[in-house]
């Protein structure tokens, strides 16, 4: 099956209305609807100034009135220009009714890029006519004074209000009004067009490359921003990840023993009733396929260059041997145990001595020189964890870390896995305090032996 493409023409050879536009007509009708957009449509609509916001270095350090006044500074330098351009059209008339009038055709456009910045543009140039008309042949042609200052005012204020394409087509048009009027009434002995051209195409130039400028830092704000909620997002996902690979093991142990006492127990009682046996092996069934799923959901959760560690996860009992390694690093450390001590659930011996771990690491990161302490406390219904270190001694040594911040979000979302608490900042005397307190689950003791038979 093929497919045939007809192009129709017209009698005289021409091509019909569905031909496709060439190249120079798109642009120059994208042009003509840019220039319809910016410059005609809706150029007296009604857009006040905002207020400048007062949060910026400068005005933040400004009392209170003085920094409400400091949000009005626009407007106050947009009538400062007016006021300049009112005087040099009164002054260059010789005053007089005529130079009141060349004055405040000069102010009023200037003062009307406040509240419609478009319509200013269009206002200005015609106030810049009606100035000439009234000035005669004398003086400068056919900018006044006044008119010099407010055009040049309202195309760099409008300008800043806009964008870079309506400024564009605003010098444009400055221009081509400067060459019309010079086509028409002929030339002048002091023409002043190549002056304001040059001049304002500077300053919108300034302006043009401002808005660029603040349009690329917008952008990278943006994407900074962005970009650090993703990594939070990362660091919170890799901590989740390795807490999970770690539990595995914890939870794969106990998970086993059940299996095997489950198995092992029908043979612990002579002659064992059906229903017996049959309640024990659905328990090992239940816990073998809880390790088949638990193994599966580790690979998902598995970064493709993980090994599994040869040696068990390491508990309280290890923590002796990581403060001997922190001693051989440089750090003075010592541990208080108050309480009385006790084998507590795998799961929290395992965060304990995570966050202990974290902790020192942090401590000779970012206090190098630095004295530690590690108080663990065995209370009623928990462990409580302490690990505060003292102020460097020299802190203009100290190099920026190059860590991504993982070591707080790991401490925090152990704790939080647990249901404990955790406070993390500033000691009182310089240095940096972790506290922690993991719940644990208070189990009745069970009676002894000898103690069930007195």
């Amino acid at each position: 099956m093929t497919e045939t493409t007809q192009t129709q023409t017209t009698p005289d050879g021409g091509y019909g209305a569905s031909q496709p536009r060439s190249p120079e007509y798109r642009l120059a009708a994208d042009a003509m609807r840019g220039l319809r957009q910016d410059l005609f449509h809706d150029a007296f609509a009604y857009r006040p100034l905002p207020r400048r916001g007062v949060d910026g270095p400068l005005t933040r350090r400004l009392s209170g009135r003085t920094r409400g006044y400091a949000a009005w500074m626009p407007h106050a330098l947009v009538a400062w220009a007016g006021a300049m351009a009112l005087f040099a059209g009164w002054a260059a008339a010789g005053g007089g009714p005529a130079g009141l009038v060349t004055g405040l055709l000069a102010l009023v456009p200037v003062l009307l890029t406040l509240a419609r910045p478009v319509g200013a543009f269009w206002l200005s140039l015609m106030a810049t006519a009606a100035s000439s008309v009234v000035a005669g042949a004398f003086g400068d042609w056919p900018w006044q004074p006044g008119s010099f200052i407010s055009h040049l005012t309202v195309l760099t204020v409008v300008a800043i209000r806009t964008r870079p394409r309506t400024a564009a087509w605003m010098w444009v048009l400055t221009a081509a009004y400067a060459f019309l009027v010079e086509a028409v009434l002929g030339d002048h002995f002091s023409n002043n067009s190549a002056p304001m051209l040059v001049v304002s195409a500077l300053a919108l130039l300034a302006v043009t490359v401002w808005h660029i400028r603040r349009s690329a830092q917008q952008e990278v704000t943006a994407q900074q921003t962005v970009t650090a909620h993703e990594r939070s997002r990362r660091t919170l996902l890799e901590e989740r990840t390795t807490i999970a690979r770690e539990l595995h093991d914890v939870v794969a142990h106990h998970m086993s023993v059940v299996a095997i006492q489950a198995e092992a127990a029908p043979y612990r009682v002579e002659n064992p009733p059906p229903e017996l046996e049959k309640a024990f092996a659905t328990i090992r069934e239940n816990a073998v396929a809880a390790l088949t799923e638990l193994r599966r959901v580790l690979g998902v959760v598995r970064a493709e260059d993980y090994e599994a560690p040869e040696a068990p996860q390491p508990t309280l009992a290890d923590l002796d041997t990581l403060l001997a390694n922190v001693r051989d690093a440089g750090l003075k450390v010592e541990k208080v145990v108050t309480g009385a001590v006790r084998e507590l659930p795998q799961g929290v011996e395992l965060s304990a001595y995570r966050i202990v771990q974290e902790a020192l690491s942090n401590t000779l990161r970012h206090a190098p020189g630095a004295s530690a302490r590690v108080e663990i406390g065995y209370v009623l219904g928990g462990l409580g964890l302490r690990v505060v270190n003292g102020p460097p001694p020299e802190p203009s040594l100290i190099k920026p870390s190059p860590g991504a911040g993982h070591g707080i979000t790991g401490m925090r979302e152990r704790v939080s896995m647990l249901g404990g608490e955790m406070t993390a900042g500033p000691a009182d005397d310089g240095g940096h305090e972790v506290a922690v307190f993991l719940p644990v689950a208070t189990v009745r003791e069970r009676p002894d032996d000898d103690g069930a038979g007195a």
